[in-house]
């Protein structure tokens, strides 16, 4: 965040090779001194550790059970696998830098490392954030589509892959050209935008990240859950008990998303602010430090709530560890024929109970012994491994149940 720009005689009683190897990193040709104390470059240096080796495996757990299990191999797991690529990425390419600063109290790898460093890190959070807003917008708009779920269906998702990167490019690229700069921030031990500048065009930079990047995403995902969870209230006439469960299980779920996505991103983009538009001495390098670190504690928890909290993930999780195949549920197609079966012995009178007829059976998932029409041994679960059905006339019996419990 802010940076702390202070003559070398400033050093004075300070260890004179840190006070030089961080002069040296210093971009924009002033000096610069590390005001974090050894004691707190250690805890910086420890959390960091954690943060890069958690998310790391994390990550690359969710890469082999990708790889490994044909049945995840799925449209909407392609983005959950885009953010485990751009938050292992982090871990491969950032984390270690300054983790090796934290632990020497300077930056270690020069000017055009600390750009590079601002670039990527700043590229690959950008991804993960985007794709978190697809991601929402994808489940709305499945749940919302009145046409079958198509489990080959891999433009759009794709699409949605694509436009990630290039949005983030879009926005991370432009400090390269002139639009702002890369440089250090907080105590000197990592790099990113410089938001201490305060020039007109340096503002006007940080303005369109803080809005486009961070409180854009923010808003979709908001409105696309909080959608999804309109719909489900809608239908709790049909059924309360099942409703009531499936109702909380989502809110619990959607809760969580916010809360983490908030608690990692929201410190840093208002302290980003802070340090743009406040005094000079108004965010000390000793506090900017937190939020950078909570920023890149996303890396760990986005596997642990997107992927591991994903019944469809969980289950070959659990087969892996027992080195057996995971346990599958009916496919869509066959799943598709009983809903197609119940619905001809429903008398649907009107559109509006059609529809809610539809959404209770995507939103809830619930055993069909407590759906009349419904066969015992009936479970609308997904066996992706299967291929979907060419059925025209069938309804929609997957979606919420699929992208949020797998």
């Amino acid at each position: 965040m802010i940076v702390s720009n202070v003559s070398l005689s400033g050093c004075a009683g300070v260890n004179s090779a840190l006070c030089a190897g961080a002069g040296e990193g210093h971009l924009g040709g002033g000096s610069y001194r590390n005001t974090l104390t050894p004691t707190g470059n250690v805890v910086v240096a420890v959390c960091l550790g954690f943060i890069g080796t958690f998310g790391l495996l994390n990550n690359l757990l969710v890469l082999v059970l990708f790889c490994r299990y044909k049945m995840l191999r799925s449209p909407i797991n392609l983005l959950l696998i885009n953010i485990s690529i751009s938050d292992l990425l982090v871990c491969v390419l950032g984390t270690p830098f300054s983790f090796a600063a934290s632990t020497q109290g300077r930056w270690l790898i020069g000017e055009g490392g600390c750009v590079w460093y601002g670039f990527a890190n700043s590229l690959f959070g950008i991804v993960s954030l985007i794709s978190l807003a697809v991601l929402s917008y994808e489940r709305y708009s499945t749940m919302m589509t009145p046409t079958e779920a198509d489990s080959s269906n891999y433009c759009k998702i794709s699409l949605g892959i694509t436009l990630s990167w290039v949005y983030s490019l879009i926005w991370t690229m432009p400090p390269l050209f002139g639009w702002s700069s890369y440089g250090p921030e907080g105590p000197g031990t990592t790099c990113s935008v410089d938001w201490s500048a305060k020039s007109a065009n340096n503002v006007s930079y940080i303005i369109c990240l803080f809005v486009f990047c961070l409180i854009v995403p923010f808003l979709v995902i908001v409105f696309c859950y909080g959608k999804l969870l309109c719909a489900i209230r809608q239908v709790s006439g049909i059924n309360a008990s099942m409703s009531r469960k499936r109702e909380q299980r989502v809110l619990f779920m959607v809760v969580i998303m916010v809360i983490c996505y908030l608690l990692c991103w929201l410190p840093y983009g208002i302290m980003a602010l802070l340090a743009t538009f406040g005094p000079p001495d108004l965010v000390t390098p000793e506090a900017s430090i937190i939020p950078s670190v909570l920023a890149k504690t996303s890396t760990v928890i986005n596997p642990v709530i997107y992927v591991f909290m994903n019944k469809q993930f969980y289950r070959c999780f659990q087969a892996l560890l027992r080195c057996e195949t995971p346990r599958r549920g009916s496919s869509v197609k066959s799943s598709s024929k009983v809903a197609t079966k119940a619905m001809k012995g429903v008398a649907v009178t009107s559109p509006r109970r059609t529809n809610d007829f539809l959404f209770m059976v995507a939103s809830l998932g619930q055993p069909a012994t407590t759906i009349p029409q419904l066969g015992p041994s009936y479970e609308p679960t997904i066996d992706v491994t299967r291929p979907p059905s060419s059925d025209i006339n069938k309804p929609v019996i997957v979606s919420l149940v699929t992208h949020f419990d797998g």
